[in-house]
């Protein structure tokens, strides 16, 4: 999958301890309060979103009761000082001011957007805090157990990956799903807290508050994903036949006895490895953390003081997923990884140091520090599996230096996996899209049926026999990156428009393989068209800056086109 890559929303504060003489200022008086705004959020607000950031780390890191008990009480002190009533009417009255400077405008627009969530209840904020931090805890110690024995998420993706045996497949499939009965009560437990503090600031619900706080609506992203629903349909539909096909083949089973466990990914939101070639054998030969570093390296954007603060192998009670985190937006940039020498960790490192390389080690420091950050969650989603679609090419390995076996038949099965995983991960995220909008919608129905019927209808997948279970809440994104995940999607789109861009007015050529090695020049393109704006831009008007067009699927339905390289 794509990576975790999780902005918690540990910085997102403000400032404002302003006197009340300015309550009834005119027009002129408002830059001048937005200005005074804006220095505060930046002097007192900004020590403890950096302590916020490092608690977080640490407690990925460690899984420790000590570490998390230091994180929620730094998240708790953030949250009581963003939720100051006077101070967020303060900040109101100047968002609604129509400020003579665009660039001090953006920056109250933002700091306002941010602080919103915190006007409820304190109570309900520091339970909201102490559920979700309870079950990040359980994501991140748990491990599991078949036969008594408790498997790493490697291990259970290897099974995956790997066992002609339909059995084994099932047992360790339903193993890992078992993480989901143990926080189902406490997720359903915070949903209704989220929609309480939602509703209490006029929002539907938890789901509608978020999209709009992140400068998007339901309307217009449901709009796009049905949009993508047809551009993808009948291609993913071809694709998955062929699939089925090797899949029962492999596992000596017919296509109709085919089930959820048999598709080499617990969600199956990636491409089965079932072609002849195994790209895997390739990257066993080969040091992935030493790769990337030369990577970054020959396009001008190095990654090397990145590694040097990052976690990036597995340990007991550490997070077993993937993620990159900006600490304090002056370059103190981190990557917590689980790295194992096979070709699913080259692409999650490829993409995790794309996050890296569009964060405050590349992005202008001369921006003030409330715009001094990637322009939206989908941008960077999108730079970063811009970068990761490497890992499947043979040429590309070739141009690092790694000899590959059979480079013809490398880039033929990394071709069709590449296609194969954008229809795909589109048709997974139309799942998480609609299944979270129903979560916050009412919680209180059949969420085992939501959740199937959407996985039965998006991924053609058919549901296990009799299975009556919380499998949704083994997807740790619905618990502590709540509606978030279509940003990934959108982020493809915006992936393979910036690439096609980049081919066309840098590389000077056409097609999805174009390789960036040694070329500093697409490092360049990527600091002034992507990164130096920062957030002083919304997501579609970077986009357009970028590209030259918003946000659309036309690059994207070119990308997975047959035939197309």
């Amino acid at each position: 999958m794509p990576s975790v890559s999780l902005r918690l929303g540990v910085t997102i504060m403000f400032a404002m301890a302003i006197s009340a003489s300015f309550h009834s200022a005119g027009a002129a008086d408002a830059d001048k309060l937005a200005k005074q705004l804006v220095a505060e959020y930046e002097r007192d607000f900004r020590p403890l979103e950096i302590e916020a950031g490092r608690r977080w780390w640490d407690a990925n890191v460690t899984g420790s009761d000590e570490a998390y008990r230091l994180k929620q009480e730094a998240e708790n002190q953030l949250d009581q000082a963003l939720a100051d009533r006077d101070r967020f009417a303060r900040l109101k009255q100047c968002n609604a001011a129509k400020l003579a400077d665009p660039l001090l405008a953006r920056q109250i627009r933002l700091i306002y957007l941010q602080a919103v969530p915190k006007q409820v209840e304190p109570e309900l904020l520091k339970q909201m805090v102490a559920r979700a931090n309870g079950i990040e805890k359980q994501f991140n110690v748990f491990r599991a157990k078949v036969n008594g024995e408790e498997l790493a998420d490697s291990a259970v993706k290897k099974v995956l990956k790997q066992s002609l045996d339909s059995d084994e497949r099932r047992s360790v499939w339903e193993a890992s799903k078992e993480v989901g009965r143990l926080v189902e009560q406490d997720l359903l437990t915070l949903v209704g807290m989220r929609n309480q503090a939602a509703r209490q600031l006029g929002f539907a619900d938890y789901h509608a508050m978020q999209l709009e706080l992140n400068e998007q609506s339901q309307e217009q992203v449901l709009s796009l994903f049905d949009e993508l629903d047809e551009l993808t349909r009948e291609p993913f539909r071809a694709a998955k036949r062929e699939i089925d096909a090797k899949l029962a083949e492999n596992c000596g089973v017919s296509v109709d006895e085919l089930r959820p466990w048999h598709y080499h990914d617990p969600f199956f939101q990636e491409s089965p490895a079932v072609f002849e070639t195994s790209l895997d054998a390739e990257y066993a030969k080969v040091d992935v953390i030493e790769l990337c570093e030369k990577f970054y390296a020959g396009i001008g954007l190095p990654i090397d003081d990145v590694i040097q603060r990052s976690d990036l192998y597995e340990k007991p009670g550490k997070n077993p997923h993937a993620f990159c985190t900006d600490i304090d937006r002056e370059g103190d940039v981190r990557v917590l990884a689980n790295v194992v020498a096979d070709e699913q960790w080259m692409s999650t490192m490829l993409h995790e140091l794309g996050h890296a390389v569009y964060s405050s080690k590349n992005i202008p420091r001369q921006l003030p520090y409330a715009v001094r950050g990637e322009a939206h969650i989908l941008t960077t989603e999108g730079v970063a599996m811009m970068f990761e679609r490497f890992s499947k090419s043979a040429d590309w390995l070739r141009q690092m230096g790694v000899e590959v076996s059979d480079p013809k038949a490398f880039n033929a099965a990394g071709a069709k996996m590449r296609r194969n995983r954008l229809l795909i991960f589109s048709r997974w995220c139309q799942v998480m899209l609609r299944f979270e909008k129903e979560l916050y919608r009412e919680a209180d129905q059949n969420l085992s049926d939501v959740w199937w019927g959407l996985v039965e209808k998006y991924q053609l997948l058919q549901r296990p026999d009799e299975r009556n279970a919380p499998d949704y809440g083994s997807k740790i994104h619905i618990v502590i990156a709540p509606a978030y995940y279509h940003n990934y999607m959108l982020g493809e789109l915006f992936a393979c428009q910036v690439h096609a861009a980049i081919a066309r007015e840098v590389l000077k050529t056409e097609g999805r393989t174009a390789s960036y090695v040694g070329r500093k020049d697409v490092g360049k393109f990527m600091r002034e068209r992507v990164f130096a704006p920062g957030r002083t831009k919304t997501w579609n008007e970077l986009t357009k800056f970028a590209t030259g067009e918003e946000l659309n699927a036309r690059a994207f339905a070119a990308d997975f086109a047959e035939g197309k390289r």
